[in-house]
Order: structure tokens, then C-alpha cells, then sequence
């Protein structure tokens, strides 16, 4: 595995070694000891996987408590995913970074804990996967407004993106519940 740092140093891109011949391909999406050799030292409690078709927006999601780190990865299709660093004492504090993760590059990403995260989808359709640090608690989700203009995430829709109501009503970064 291979980690490339983002703009925001503490999200890390993952290209993992990917084995191919003519009968298809292998790789470890998950390895404990090639994590931790990247710099992640995570303990993973949750798996997640959600289908979406395009134009699907979700996010963008946060726990103010039982704050969740997450690796993520698309096993089908393509999303735009981005991260935005809720931690007041953070020098990149109110920023946000976005990447492609797509079946085809099958790189994956760590979100810390202390970042808000949500992805929208490029593709026809999507499947993403993502393995979590903490177990969700609905009473601690919060969601930051996807397009509130002070963050000003390019997002690439195509059309008007599909949300979902929490996510149309998510807080503005100024209103929102951050981290220290």
C-alpha cells in the first residue's frame, strides 16, 4: 500500500498494491499492519456499504460524540468524496478537500475522526464501503450543509443533487457543532 497525502495532511488517499492478470485482480483492501506502517492506528468496529445511483448526494455527515475515523473505498462505480476538517484547533480548520474513488483506481481513504464526510456520486450507480472506528449514534449525528457557500466545495453534479432530508437541512459550518 501506498498513501498519498491530500491537501489536508491528515486525510490520506490509499493506493493499495492491486495483482491482475487475465483472470482479474486482488488486493487487500484491508491490512492492520499496512495501515499502521501509513501512519493509521485505527480500530475498525463497524463495516458499512451503501448502493446510490447518480446524482445521489449524502453528507455531509459528522458524530459530535463517538466521533467515527472511516476508511472508505467504492467497490462499484464512481463517487466525488470529500472531507471537511471540523477541529477548531486544526490548521486546516473550515477546510475540505475532494477526491475521485472509483472501482476502476480502487484507492480508498482514511477520514479521521473530527471531519465531517460525504460523497456524491459521478457514475450511473455506486457502491460504497466504508469501515468505521465507532458504532453510529443517531443522537450524536449531525450534518454540515453540503453547499453552504462559505466552504464552496465544487461539488461535479450533473443535475439538482438527490438528498435526503437530513441532508437538505444540514447546518451551515458557522451554526454548526464543532470539535476543540
Amino acid at each position: 500500500m501506498k498513501a498519498v497525502r491530500s491537501t489536508i495532511p491528515d486525510v490520506i488517499i490509499i493506493e493499495p498494491d492491486v495483482f491482475g492478470d487475465e483472470r482479474g485482480f486482488f488486493y487487500e483492501s484491508w491490512n492492520q499492519r499496512h495501515l499502521a506502517e501509513l501512519g493509521i492506528h485505527a480500530p475498525f468496529i463497524q463495516d458499512n456499504h451503501s448502493k446510490s445511483q447518480k446524482n445521489v448526494l449524502r453528507g455531509l455527515h459528522y458524530q459530535i460524540e463517538h466521533a467515527q475515523g472511516k476508511l472508505v473505498r467504492v467497490t462499484a462505480g464512481e463517487v466525488y468524496d470529500v472531507a471537511v476538517d471540523l477541529r477548531r484547533s486544526s490548521p486546516s480548520f473550515g477546510q475540505w478537500v475532494g477526491f475521485t474513488l472509483s472501482a476502476e483506481n480502487k484507492r480508498m481513504a482514511w477520514i479521521p475522526p473530527g471531519f465531517a464526510h460525504g460523497f456524491c456520486v459521478t457514475s450511473e450507480s455506486a457502491e460504497f464501503l466504508y469501515k468505521t472506528t465507532d458504532y453510529w449514534s443517531p443522537a450524536h449525528e449531525r450534518t454540515l450543509l453540503w453547499n453552504d457557500p462559505s466552504l464552496g466545495i465544487d461539488w461535479p453534479l450533473t443535475a439538482a443533487p438527490l438528498l435526503a432530508g437530513k441532508d437538505a437541512a444540514g447546518l451551515l459550518l458557522s451554526q454548526a457543532e464543532t470539535y476543540p
